[in-house]
């Protein structure tokens, strides 16, 4: 099941990219400033190389500079108003990007439910390219109760055909999967080898099928993998709703796991902190630069100023959430997504930076411990 620290890793992931866009739209807004100061090759008129060549400099330095919001001595008219275009542009093009990224969130965490479901799916199709061969007995698979229970079940059916998680314009990969892995696996042959198989039996080998087989470290992961670029984040995910899947089976009945146990709730998470974190007051900004031995913050490292971004932002505008689980939540994901010493780093950050926003009333929490950073 979804959960809040999986989506503000996707949160993360979101912001990281955001970041990379906001280089590469720089760069566009530089390339249009370039192209108005440069020779019209198809001009007929002789073009004056030098003056062009200042007005570039001029330009791209007049550029730098109010974007900086530092002062800037007064150019010429001309180059005054390409360089408003280009500031236009580009606040343009991040906002476009802001929109797309926020939206992409959820999209991608919605095709948690689609991969959730055609993992289930996949274990079915296997089950369904074993009744073709005919070199082997495998009745024990066939007949296997949550291979049927899931065959049957129409709320599993229609969610497969609307979201063509399904398996059926993939037969061939299947059919290799179930030849060269299946088949070879020593549990599945001990499995078809029972003559009766137990319940715990039956169990064990349809976790194993779903642990081992498809999410372990077999081709049929590696596709997953190539197919997802966030696979190594989801699939502990996918493994947990799975292995509930099979744990709910229940005379003849298992119950399908939910995405969220409140999604709406979830994706109003999901566009307040993505956008508070990307709008982020400068003062903030400031707050954070004043606490790294007078660093730029653009001198961190990315990771390291999104996650202390998030972090701030999220202390600000959710107010239900401790102070103390913030910081903790934001350590952890630094553990697994930045460096070595940005645990401790980030840690002494967050503590004196919401001890600061505490005594300046910027944290507005109620309720016992919510404001304990201790």
């Amino acid at each position: 099941m979804l959960n809040r620290r999986t989506i503000r890793i996707k949160i993360m992931q979101s912001l990281f990219a955001y970041q990379q866009c906001k280089e590469a739209d720089l760069l566009l807004a530089h390339d249009y400033l370039e192209q108005h100061f440069s020779p019209d090759l198809n001009s007929m008129e002789v073009q004056d190389k030098e003056k062009l060549r200042a007005q570039k400099k001029s330009a791209l330095q007049f550029f730098d500079k109010k974007m900086k919001k530092s002062d800037a001595e007064s150019v010429d008219p001309v180059i005054a108003k390409r360089v408003e275009e280009a500031i236009a542009l580009y606040h343009q093009a991040i906002k476009k990007d802001q929109i797309f990224l926020g939206k992409n969130i959820l999209i991608d965490a919605e095709k948690l439910a689609s991969l959730y479901h055609s993992v289930i799916a996949l274990m079915v199709a296997l089950a369904d390219q074993a009744a073709t061969d005919k070199k082997t007995d495998n009745k024990n698979f066939l007949q296997h109760p949550w291979i049927i229970s899931w065959r049957e079940n129409e709320t599993l059916n229609k969610s497969i055909r609307a979201e063509h998680s399904g398996w059926e314009t993939r037969t061939d990969k299947v059919r290799a999967w179930f030849r060269e892995v299946v088949k070879e696996d020593e549990m599945y042959q001990s499995f078809i080898a029972e003559k009766t198989p137990s319940e715990e039996s039956q169990k064990e080998f349809i976790k194993h099928l779903s642990r081992k087989i498809i999410l372990g470290k077999t081709v049929i992961n590696d596709y997953f993998d190539e197919q997802n670029i966030r696979w190594t984040e989801d699939k502990d995910i996918i493994k947990s709703m799975v292995d509930k899947t099979i744990k709910s089976y229940d005379h003849g009945k298992t119950t399908l796991q939910k995405l969220s146990l409140n999604w709406d709730e979830d994706k109003e998470f999901i566009n307040k902190l993505f956008n508070a974190a990307i709008e982020l007051d400068p003062q903030y900004r400031e707050l954070i630069a004043k606490n790294t031995r007078n660093w730029e913050v653009d001198r961190l490292a990315l990771t390291d100023r999104v996650i202390i971004e998030m972090a701030i932002a999220e202390m600000i505008h959710f107010p239900n959430i401790p102070v103390k689980v913030t910081i903790n939540e934001y350590i952890e994901l630094s553990k697994d997504y930045s460096t070595p010493k940005s645990r401790t780093f980030i840690n002494g950050i967050l503590d004196v930076i919401s001890k600061s926003m505490k005594e300046s009333g910027a944290l507005k929490k109620s309720g016992r411990g919510l404001l304990d950073n201790k």
